[in-house]
């Protein structure tokens, strides 16, 4: 097929009105788009059957899934391609991260889809020239890294071991390449201009104990306890014993032979256990660093309650979690399609001023909300950067599909955060005394103070 990039970046243009953001290669060397420049990435469609893809499923499903297969490339800087296809993958100023997430080019195709029963000859003629394009036959089966969805209720037991096992089951020798040696796989608190992961990572950790109040003898509950980090850091500078809990296997089997090495099992529990099946409380303090975002809105306020009766009174939650900006219409919110599909399955994200509201509603008094917008961009960046300098070993230790969707889930959300598209938050609440009282220092300053000997 002569000249594939021209006749498809005419027929963009056509479709949407506006032309071409970046440079395309397609699958027979032909080139089209904006001149070439030093240092400009390049789109490269390496087979038409990314447009099979993209015609019978439009908008970001269809083209995460060429990406996934690898018939979609992007040649130089990954964050600058993406950063000029915002408009077009996903609205650049959508503030909810979640609705209209299919930009310009989405709805232009799920218009040509339909122009079968319309009678507008200009838009027939689009369709036919995005069929020759993309060549007859229907377009291949999903790639395997895609979820293969259960049918029922969304947040059942078994559901979401399923969902927390096509994430985390995936290798820990992956996410060793990719977290490096902290094995934390969430926000950092950067404290020091050009400091290294590791660091930010430990200062995460214990900005988190402090914020908890941790000392020797308390008991500290986990939720979702990932590589182990938490618990492990929790007990050998602050004194507690402690149970973490996670429905991955192998992230499980991960944090108890770390538990074994530092001589710690006598104070570390580690189990394969849903929060809801926590049953051994009281806990003097409770972290939950990254997992709420798998609760579920439906879910949430007896999620905040569940935590609330495992506590002492006068006990604190610290709840870190990432958080999406509000909407006019909070029914109008739809889960990111490429996320949902490939990375985390019914996870959902919800405005800061809403959790707060459900944990307070579950009894919680609120006390501190700490926004790490930031912080997260540059975690990201760090992780990217790990995966790209290990790429041919993180390929070899899951799969290229796997790998593919690690790297664009994690530029794509540096950037988010970059943009204010998305937030994180440290919320720290606390389960009221029966008198009322908080039992925290009246000053900030005081509560975040490391303790004596710590």
């Amino acid at each position: 097929m002569a000249d594939a990039a021209g006749r498809l970046a005419a027929l963009v243009e056509r479709a949407t009105g506006s032309p071409l953001p970046l440079r395309v290669r397609a699958w027979d060397g032909s080139e089209a788009g904006p001149p070439p420049a030093p240092g400009a990435p390049l789109v490269v469609i390496r087979d038409r059957r990314a447009l099979r893809r993209v015609l019978y499923k439009p908008g970001e499903l269809g083209l995460a899934r060429a990406w996934v297969a690898g018939e979609i490339d992007i040649e130089g800087d990954l964050y600058a391609a993406l950063d000029a296809l915002a408009g077009s993958i996903w609205e650049r100023d959508d503030p909810a991260g979640g609705a209209g997430r299919d930009g310009v080019v989405g709805k232009a195709l799920r218009g040509l889809s339909a122009a079968r029963s319309l009678g507008d000859a200009s838009v027939r003629a689009m369709l036919r020239e995005a069929v020759a394009l993309a060549g007859p036959g229907l377009p291949p089966p999903p790639p395997a890294e895609e979820v293969r969805r259960a049918a029922g209720p969304r947040h059942t037991l078994s559901r979401d071991r399923r969902a927390i096992s096509h994430h985390y089951d995936v290798g820990n020798a992956f996410y060793e390449r990719v977290l490096g040696p902290s094995m934390v796989y969430s926000c950092a608190y950067w404290e020091k201009p050009g400091g290294t992961l590791e660091d930010a990572q430990a200062s995460k950790l214990d900005l988190i104990c402090r914020k908890l109040g941790l000392r020797e003898g308390m008991r500290l509950l986990d939720v979702g306890c990932g590589w182990g980090s938490m618990v492990l850091h929790a007990a050998r500078h602050h004194g507690v014993t402690a149970v973490g809990v996670t429905l991955s296997t192998e992230q499980a089997a991960f944090a108890r032979e770390r538990i074994a090495r530092e001589g710690l099992a006598d104070r570390i529990e580690i189990r394969v256990q849903d929060y809801r099946e926590v049953a051994d409380g009281p806990f003097d303090a409770i972290s939950s660093i990254g997992m709420a975002e798998h609760v579920g809105s439906a879910q949430y306020l007896a999620y905040a309650g569940t935590l609330y009766g495992l506590l002492v009174p006068g006990g604190r939650l610290l709840n870190h979690q990432i958080a999406r900006r509000p909407m006019d219409d909070e029914s109008g919110y739809e889960v990111d399609a490429f996320i949902d599909a490939y990375v985390f399955p019914d996870g959902e994200l919800a405005p800061v001023g809403t959790t707060v509201s459900l944990l307070e509603r579950a009894g919680f008094e609120a006390r501190d909300v700490e926004a790490l917008r930031e912080h997260y961009a540059l975690t990201l960046r760090a992780w990217v950067a790990n995966l790209e300098d290990h790429w041919a070993e993180a390929i070899r230790l899951t799969t290229p599909g796997r790998a593919r969707v690690w790297r664009l889930y994690m530029a794509a959300s540096a950037l988010a955060f970059e943009h204010n598209r998305i937030g994180v938050n440290q919320i720290l609440a606390v389960r009221p005394e029966r008198d009322g009282g908080s039992g925290l220092p009246a000053t900030r300053a005081a509560w975040l103070a490391a303790p004596e000997g710590s």
